[in-house]
């Protein structure tokens, strides 16, 4: 009897890695979006998981907002969480390399599975509706006859190295107001609280389309589709160049076949029509990678945000 028990144990104990491993999800995954609530990187999250419960039916998702130190805290949070494949989280350029390059981070990319990029989203100056200035040369203009406080998404992000290389092109100092998210820098602007603010296009598309806000460059290699009339920085004599990504990762150790799972469901998402036309309704630039190619483009991005960082340190 007991001989033909031992096996029998034997068997059901090896299975039982594998039963766990089945039953994944096991409770709510938690989406960490290292940003306030209300914000692009935010909206990005929950129009995933309305996809998501498509080919999740069963599964729980949570969005837990990590807002702070341009989204390190939120990045941390990530690298750190149980690697048990219940806690994803939201990374963005450039601040997730920013913080490593600057040695503030409790964290490297390795830290993270990376399982692809959603959306790119290009930097924009804004100026506040009642603002006489139109242009970049008379934002440049205004810098020199008086101190213009800036808005920018916290140190080493996407905005405040825009801003800083903006400075270096038109040999300007701003007064750089770091804020903690998107939503405090369109209520500043809304506001005129700030005299301009380095941002994404998505953050104030809206409001420059209603005459609340008024955009006055957008900084990328070509005009806008959707904002065609908006010159970009290179034509108006500034080559400043910054866009935003926005992809999900997962904790480095999370079991693999749990991790497969994952960049699965994140392929499917991205390939739904009803995502991808949530996403063109609300004025987000979809960049598909995959995870490979999403972690060359971060590495790359390193290494460039580095370079900048050892002649400009913040």
């Amino acid at each position: 009897m007991l001989k033909r028990i031992a096996p029998l144990a034997l068997a059901m104990c090896l299975a039982l890695p594998f039963a766990a491993q089945a039953e994944y999800p096991s409770g709510p995954v938690t989406i960490i979006v290292p940003s306030n609530a209300g914000g692009s990187t935010d909206a990005t999250a929950r129009l995933f998981i309305l996809s998501a419960k498509k080919f999740w039916p069963n599964a729980e998702f949570v969005v837990k907002n990590v807002g702070g130190s341009g989204g390190q805290k939120g990045f941390e949070e990530i690298a750190e969480a149980k690697p048990d494949g219940q806690t994803i989280g939201m990374v963005f350029t450039t601040q997730v390399v920013a913080h490593v390059v600057s040695k503030r981070a409790r964290y490297t990319l390795d830290s993270f599975h990376v399982m692809g990029n959603v959306a790119d989203d290009p930097e924009i100056v804004v100026v506040p509706a009642t603002s006489p200035i139109k242009t970049l040369d008379e934002f440049a203009k205004a810098a020199k006859q008086k101190s213009l406080t800036v808005a920018v998404n916290g140190i080493g992000s996407d905005d405040f190295v825009a801003a800083k290389k903006f400075e270096e092109r038109a040999d300007v100092t701003f007064n750089l107001m770091p804020t903690k998210g998107s939503t405090e820098q369109k209520a500043a602007i809304l506001g005129g609280h700030v005299d301009g603010s380095f941002m994404n296009l998505s953050q104030m598309f809206a409001q420059h389309k209603a005459a609340q806000a008024r955009i006055i460059a957008i900084l990328s290699k070509k005009r806008s589709e959707i904002l065609p009339d908006v010159a970009t920085g290179i034509e108006q004599g500034y080559p400043v160049e910054m866009t935003a990504t926005r992809g999900f990762v997962a904790p480095a150790k999370v079991d693999p076949a749990i991790l497969a799972k994952l960049d699965d469901l994140f392929q499917k998402v991205m390939a739904d029509p009803e995502f991808l036309a949530a996403c063109k309704k609300n004025n987000m630039y979809l960049l598909p990678m995959s995870g490979p190619e999403y972690v060359k483009y971060l590495k790359d991005e390193q290494a460039d945000t580095q370079r900048y960082f050892e002649k400009n340190p913040w």
